[in-house]
């Protein structure tokens, strides 16, 4: 057909319709425009890491930061470092944001990473700050009011100084002092443990009256909890103004135009010095944890949110007061674990109440204990420092060759002491010693007779099989903090808590070498006209004697193996510079303390191990 002889009407309907066709599809297509979200980020922005130090103030402020993104759709997965290991995973793109930027006192872990352009600052979250040395306030009435004269009070002070972690800036300023002799204070020492551990025996002593010197800072519900005064004079190592200081926002190198949403928050994102210790007390005084404690302390703070977010989207692209308004209710699918929750069987505030009444009724037994813990193991450190340590190479070297007659062993034994000397870690080798000795001892003392009871009546054994699982499995770091509460730091809550852990293995072997006696050997000595006293002495202790040896040699190992759960809590000791490496990023410190570990394991364990059967 010629296109001349094409219907005319039917040409214009057709093209009408194609019009009409046209205006819907495109009129179809802008709605979908209008109505989908816009894409904000790619899907590798959705999980967000974040470094918490452990420092009660950036665990709020991480908290809060984490629960934010959460009500934005996005995954926040936060990771509990120290601040060197913190830059370091930073520089290494496993980290992304870190909150608690302490300047000027983190200068010397951020600098280097600032240089080489791994590690970006956004802005100061919060201002007017403070970070130094702090004492109570009757010590300031007493005079103790700057660094220059901590060395006057240094008999009171126990020559001791408290820090918070090993590897932390404060400590580490503070050691310098040490090392310096800055301010005559060359004689002092630090004990290092924990924000909390450190707290406990600012405590313990302001209860008894007594000096202490301590890092503290600003905003921190101590400040509150405690009546204590900041020191001055200490300008060139903690900076002027009681250590005025100001807390960045740091972020991986690209991670700012990555992920610009997240980016646009962490801009707007500034904290008060109110606000954090609101937080900070809820979890500290309160009990709560960082989680509940953040979402609590959005829900009212709303104005204060409102410009935290403005400008921000939730991943999904919607208004970010949009998206927190609809995800503040739970998900019909969690509500069941949310009425659980909301349900909680109060174990934990049951177990605080009870330390607490223990420890409000039980101070003057628990301070007997710990005098005498105390000064056994003092006594004995203070003994083996004394000896020349030439002789007491020799000594030792001697013993491993009476009990084993092996010129190889003693040969090795004195190289090996010689080497950790070398190594210059001689003095906390001989305080790591002293605790494994006293605590094999009691645990010795302890767990042989209880064995044997366990041996001779098996309804007690069935009762203590559960406690002794118990012993073995539950964290130490779980009955370390009762003995942290109770004792205070230093070696007497580690030497408790090696106890608790190494207790369990004489019992159980003293036990199984007991119960393991032929029966014909205890009918011949009840022949004989043994009493249970002479069947014990005679017949089943030499009997047993290679088991519970072992027993012992096993209770000796699993004490040093708690060498650094010991240093955690100021106990001194190889454990310190292996949890100073660690918190350091340090690898030859690291390989150095844990190589001199490895040479006393060898060593105890070669002298103690039952003897070989011919």
């Amino acid at each position: 057909m010629e296109p001349s002889s094409m219907n005319p009407a039917r040409t214009r309907f057709s093209a009408a319709l194609a019009g009409l066709l046209l205006l819907a599809v495109s009129g179809l297509v802008q709605a979908q425009t209008e109505t989908a979200p816009p894409a904000t980020e790619p899907a590798s922005c959705q999980t967000v890491r974040l470094s918490d130090v452990g420092w009660t103030d950036v665990t709020s402020t991480t908290a809060v930061f984490a629960s934010l993104l959460r009500q934005l759709g996005y995954q926040p997965q936060v990771t509990v470092l120290s601040v060197p290991v913190t830059f370091a995973s930073m520089k290494n793109r496993d980290i992304d944001i870190f909150l608690g930027n302490w300047m000027p006192a983190q200068d010397g872990d951020r600098k280097p990473y600032v240089t080489d352009g791994s590690v970006e600052v956004i802005r100061a979250n919060l201002v007017n700050a403070k970070y130094t040395l702090a004492v109570p306030a009757y010590a300031y009435a007493a005079g103790l009011h700057d660094f220059a004269d901590i060395g006057r009070f240094g008999a009171q002070l126990n020559h001791t100084f408290y820090g918070i972690e090993p590897g932390n800036d404060g400590n580490r300023h503070i050691l310098q002092i040490i090392k310096q002799n800055a301010f005559g204070l060359g004689d002092f020492k630090l004990i290092e443990s924990s924000e909390q551990g450190m707290l406990a025996e600012v405590e313990r002593a302001i209860n008894a009256k007594r000096p202490v010197v301590f890092l503290a800072w600003d905003p921190h519900p101590m400040n509150m909890r405690f009546d204590i005064r900041y020191l001055t004079g200490g300008d060139a190592t903690f900076g002027p103004n009681y250590g005025a200081a100001t807390i960045y926002t740091t972020v991986r190198a690209g991670y700012m135009g990555q992920c610009p949403n997240v980016a646009r928050l962490l801009k707007n994102l500034r904290f008060t010095l109110r606000g954090e210790s609101e937080m900070m007390n809820a979890i500290l005084n309160l009990h709560q944890q960082p989680d509940t404690a953040a979402a609590a302390w959005i829900r009212g703070h709303g104005a204060m949110v409102a410009q935290w977010v403005e400008g921000v989207r939730s991943f999904d692209g919607r208004p970010a007061l949009l998206a927190m308004q609809v995800t503040t209710g739970p998900a019909p699918g969690h509500r069941f674990e949310g009425w659980i929750t909301a349900h909680k069987i109060p174990l934990g505030d049951t177990m605080a109440v009870a330390i607490e009444y223990v420890k409000a009724h039980g101070m003057g037994f628990f301070n007997a204990i710990a005098s005498g813990i105390r000064g056994s193991v003092n006594g004995v450190t203070t003994a083996l420092v004394a000896i020349p340590a030439a002789v007491l190479i020799l000594a030792i070297a001697a013993l491993a060759w009476l009990l084993r007659r092996s010129w190889k062993l003693a040969l090795f034994v004195a190289l090996a002491l010689l080497f950790i000397m070398n190594q210059g870690y001689w003095l906390a080798t001989l305080e790591t010693l002293s605790l494994v000795l006293v605590a094999a001892i009691l645990s010795t003392l302890i767990g042989v007779p209880i064995g044997i009871a366990a041996a001779h009546r098996p309804r007690l054994f069935q009762a203590l099989r559960p406690i002794l699982d118990l012993m073995q499995t539950l964290p130490t770091f779980v009955y370390l903090i009762p003995t942290l509460v109770l004792f205070g730091l230093g070696v007497v809550p580690g030497l408790i808590s090696t106890i608790i852990f190494a207790l369990p293995a004489p019992i159980r072997l003293t036990h199984l070498g007991i119960s393991s006696v032929p029966q014909s050997l205890r009918e011949a000595g009840e022949a004989f006209g043994a009493t249970p006293m002479q069947l014990l002495w005679k017949v089943e202790l030499p009997s047993a004697a290679p088991t519970i040896i072992a027993g012992i040699t096993q209770c000796i190992m699993l004490s040093l193996s708690m060498v650094v759960i010991a240093a955690l809590v100021g106990a001194g000791g190889l454990g310190v510079p292996v949890v100073r490496a660690l918190n350091t990023v340090q690898i030859g410190m690291g390989f150095e303390a844990g190589f001199a570990i490895v040479l006393l394991a060898i060593i105890l364990d070669r002298m103690s191990r039952p003897a070989d059967k011919s």
